[in-house]
């Protein structure tokens, strides 16, 4: 990653209202490709020395505040071969992303995770507030569990992953956040690079549930891992699409 200074964030005046902060709909996109709602809201943020415990540069400060959003557009597929951009650490005993457009069966360690329900802006916050306050340092991916629905999957929920299970402690947070260990798990993965429109997602379902049927087994559930935020140009961002198989 790039050499960092620390900082954090905080609104010039007044913290954006649920009502600002969450009502992301697909918009015309600005040359970068980013929605427009997104930079107008980072315009309203500058820098402040932090406890948080890590550094972070500037251009990287709202690296992960899209990964729950939708694109607003699709883009043209990265070229070249596929290369994982690093953002943020990963958490302890996680597996690289990839191979990319292709399934990979991966085994995930014991993690813990700060949850909230939802998977919009304002979920976001929630989480980087919760974080913040704990003085926990923010890793890679954003965690997003999906619910099947039929031909179209859903995220009903967001995630920070801690470092370790060492790391802070178990248990509620307010009425918002729940802080918890997930058990270690087995996964069929499918990488991709660039947007993660919904024809992408339906791609990489589509190829997993297929891989799914060859070995006769029918997913526990799903989530979608996002690896990279604005700080990364959008054709070089990374996704996974996991199906969770179920525990013996």
């Amino acid at each position: 990653m790039d050499s960092f200074s620390t900082t954090s964030i905080r609104p010039l005046h007044k913290s954006p209202s649920p009502r600002n902060t969450h009502r992301f709909e697909p918009q015309a996109c600005s040359p970068s490709g980013h929605n427009r709602s997104t930079i107008g809201a980072q315009r309203h943020f500058h820098l402040r020395n932090s406890k948080l415990g890590f550094p972070y540069p500037v251009k990287n400060l709202l690296a992960l505040f899209l990964l729950a959003l939708p694109s607003c557009v699709a883009e043209e597929a990265a070229v070249g071969k596929p290369a994982y951009v690093s953002e943020a650490p990963l958490p302890k005993g996680w597996p690289t992303p990839g191979p990319y457009n292709q399934i990979s069966e991966k085994n995930y360690p014991e993690y813990r995770a700060a949850v909230t329900n939802g998977s919009s802006g304002f979920s976001f916050w929630t989480l980087f507030n919760h974080i913040k306050k704990k003085d926990i340092p923010m890793t890679a991916p954003v965690e997003m569990k999906m619910e099947d629905k039929g031909n179209k999957l859903k995220k009903v929920n967001m995630a920070f992953l801690y470092q370790d299970t060492g790391v802070g402690t178990t248990g509620a947070d307010g009425k918002k956040i729940e802080v918890k260990d997930i058990k270690p798990s087995k996964v069929l993965s499918y990488s991709w690079m660039g947007d993660d429109s919904n024809a992408q997602v339906k791609k990489a379902k589509e190829a997993l549930e297929s891989a799914l049927k060859k070995k006769g087994v029918e997913a526990a559930s799903y989530r979608m891992l996002g690896y990279n935020g604005p700080g990364t140009t959008r054709k070089k961002h990374t996704y996974e699409l996991q199906a969770i198989l179920p525990s013996k």
